[in-house]
């Protein structure tokens, strides 16, 4: 049964696991992550912004009241609750969450794949190595719906396979860059009913190499299918070509390649005033794409990145120095849930305004956010 995000998230969060047995003394954890998912809303940044925030008579009033919080912990108490929680159970609340919202079907839409390193961690003697978070992005929603976290960005292969493996994703697109151009992720897709579309680059170099030959032949290049898209920004005009085909029993070492059903390349030429220059991209798919959806697709690639930038623009993600582990996860989670939302109340609000203003609405009043989580519903 969906829950109602409007006012209890208490309730939404309640029985993630923990660590160790936590049986509500002092503060619940559903209550900890309510504070910091409100706090976070507000624009603040780190946990002890968040709790001094929480910690004033009039917040304290309205937590209580709006959002069924029924006491604020000290700033020691909030570090040791977040401490507590199983970063893989709070992954899976918030994948519920957002499944909840999303329509019934998602023929056709586009999931991104990549994965994003949190750079302070690189400096801490806590972590081995930086930690690296992959993530899935619904690109035409703009919504993230499911996370892997991994030590070092070396473990993204076999991290991204775990996670397609959490996925709602039948019928979807799922895409990702070449250095996940392998043939167990493609079978992980393929056994989500899902379709890939893969770059193909020089960790595949052969697989390149066959489909570069075919795409610069100039002859079989007539017979591709195409399409075309051109966009000018701030002086530079950057015009993409595609080229598809479907015909490929001549491509060596096809079948490694589960349900493999069209090939394609995208030409892409950037033209500024100090001249013209270009680049080539390599494909590979399970789906019978025709040029535009290669287009479509192969674009949509790059929501994912947009989300990492927002992560570090508006919650100085990169900047953040948690020592904890389990913390700094489960923070990457609460930032993506009110990403999330922001964009969802954005569109269903036709509103053009920055997303930095409308934090700062919900610092001026708080039960502002009412008004966005009402649009999840």
């Amino acid at each position: 049964m969906k829950k109602n995000h409007n006012i209890r998230i208490v309730e939404y969060f309640e029985d993630v696991e923990t660590t160790e047995t936590h049986d509500g003394y002092y503060y619940s954890v559903g209550e900890a992550i309510t504070i910091v998912i409100l706090g976070t809303f507000c624009g603040l940044t780190n946990l002890k912004q968040i709790q001094q925030w929480a910690a004033h008579a009039k917040i304290r009033t309205v937590l209580r009241e709006r959002f069924g919080v029924r006491d604020v912990p000290c700033y020691y108490w909030l570090t040791c609750l977040m401490k507590l929680i199983k970063p893989e159970s709070m992954n899976a609340h918030f994948m519920e969450w957002v499944q909840d919202g999303l329509p019934k079907t998602l023929e056709d839409i586009t999931v991104s794949l990549d994965g994003k390193t949190i750079r302070s961690t690189g400096s801490m003697d806590r972590y081995k190595n930086p930690l690296h978070i992959v993530s899935a992005q619904i690109a035409e929603l703009g919504l993230t719906f499911g996370q892997e976290a991994v030590e070092s960005k070396s473990n993204e292969i076999p991290a991204v396979q775990r996670l397609i493996k959490m996925l709602h994703i039948k019928g979807c697109v799922v895409v990702a860059d070449a250095l996940n151009c392998q043939t167990e992720t493609a079978e992980a897709i393929v056994a989500q009913e899902a379709d890939y579309l893969l770059s193909a680059k020089g960790n595949q170099p052969t697989l390149m190499e066959e489909i570069e030959n075919y795409v610069q032949d100039e002859d079989l290049r007539k017979e591709m299918e195409t399409a075309e898209t051109n966009e000018t920004n701030r002086g530079r005009i950057e015009t993409r070509t595609s080229f598809v085909t479907s015909d490929i029993d001549w491509l060596y070492g096809k079948e490694r390649w589960i349900k493999l059903s069209s090939i394609g390349a995208i030409n892409t030429r950037f033209t500024t005033k100090d001249g013209t220059s270009d680049e080539w991209h390599y494909y590979i798919s399970s789906k019978k794409l025709t040029a535009e959806e290669l287009l479509k697709h192969a674009r949509a690639e790059w929501s994912v990145e947009t989300m990492h930038w927002l992560l570090d623009v508006h919650f100085v993600e990169d900047a953040c120095r948690v020592q904890d582990e389990n913390i700094q996860k489960n923070l990457n989670i609460i930032r993506k849930i009110v990403l999330n939302s922001l964009k969802l109340f954005k569109v269903t609000a036709g509103s053009k305004r920055p997303l930095s203003n409308i934090m700062l609405d919900c610092l001026i009043d708080p039960e502002f956010i009412l008004d966005i989580l009402n649009c999840q519903n």
